[in-house]
């Protein structure tokens, strides 16, 4: 055996057992035929197929089959309001505090997130008109520009949005990256009108040069408020729609959107924990625990499914027929 084959064996555990029994020497036969003769380590393209084709399998033999399709749906959803976000994030950061205010600002703009709102409108624009090969990476920036602005603004002083912009839109990002490589053709088409509608209305907002608008302000309050109840009302609508059908997709696409949809009403639960103005302990700890339970739900769902295949599958009494 070469240690090209060992090595694909050891990415073959990815799959579950009865599986590998079966087709296992099948698939690493098919990598070996297809490497090239001087290769010794499995590319980064075969390690990411396996591991990607293993996890398909576990979840179709849990019963969790139309976890994958859930994934895509709400990655979908999350990046159609994710980039919507941007979009009247954008227009705010244009329009900074007077300087009579004494408010420090990033330069011309409100603060330094205005970096990771331009890469997400330029992935909306990314995934409306370019080649998928080139809207995936913008995306990754767009995320990963999101997750630096905290640490960023800690380091230099420079200010920033409050957690209660950032940690909504990081989470919108981490689920998007689960975007199919061809997204549907209506949510490409709504990209761009849907992120003009979102900075219309936040610039309506912001329209009235004697009113100072933040992120802290009724118009930005009122903007993550419409965007996390028009996503739960889609997603519920699709649920319903699909699980009608037997198609079971919708909820798994609403548990991913769990913990997105409990950050966009954050302000709204730590005023019910801590009344109208929590302190930045109340508000991490919500955060903190809307993190948690998304994911925790999620793992719950996979639990019950997979006790119910088993279950299903299970044999008959012997004595009696009736399931075990």
């Amino acid at each position: 055996m070469t240690d090209l084959e060992r090595r694909y064996l050891r990415l073959l555990r990815a799959y579950p057992a009865d599986y590998r029994r079966l087709r296992g020497a099948e698939i690493v036969g098919t990598y070996l035929a297809l490497a090239g003769p001087d290769r010794r380590w499995p590319s980064p393209a075969d390690t990411a197929d396996l591991v990607r084709g293993g996890l398909r399998q576990r979840l179709r033999a849990s019963g969790a089959a139309g976890l994958v399709p859930g994934v895509r749906l709400a990655a979908v959803l999350a990046f159609l309001t994710a980039s919507a976000l941007a979009a009247a994030w954008t227009v705010l950061e244009l329009r900074p505090p007077a300087p009579e205010f004494g408010l420090p600002t990033a330069g011309p703009f409100d603060t330094i997130a205005m970096v990771a709102w331009v890469a997400w409108l330029a992935a909306a624009v990314g995934h409306t008109l370019a080649p998928w090969r080139y809207a995936r990476p913008v995306l990754w920036l767009a995320v990963l520009l999101t997750a630096l602005v905290l640490p960023v603004s800690a380091l230099t002083g420079l200010p920033r949005p409050p957690l209660l912009v950032l940690a909504p839109q990081l989470a919108l990002g981490v689920v998007a990256l689960g975007m199919p490589e061809r997204p549907p053709l209506a949510a490409r088409i709504a990209l761009l009108p849907g992120g003009a509608l979102a900075g219309a209305l936040a610039a309506r907002w912001l329209a009235d040069d004697h009113l100072f608008a933040d992120y802290r302000s009724f118009g930005a309050i009122a903007t993550s408020l419409a965007a996390g109840t028009v996503l739960l009302i889609a997603i519920l609508v699709l649920a319903v729609d699909l699980t009608r059908r037997g198609d079971f997709r919708g909820g798994w696409a609403l548990l991913f959107l769990t913990t997105p949809l409990g950050l966009l009403s954050l302000r709204e639960l730590t005023e019910g924990a801590a009344g109208r103005n929590p302190d930045w302990a109340t508000l991490s700890a919500t955060t903190l625990t809307v993190s948690v339970a998304g994911p925790a739900l999620l793992m719950l769902a996979v639990a019950v499914s997979t006790r119910m295949t088993q279950l299903r599958s299970a044999p008959p009494c012997p004595n009696c027929g009736s399931p075990r």
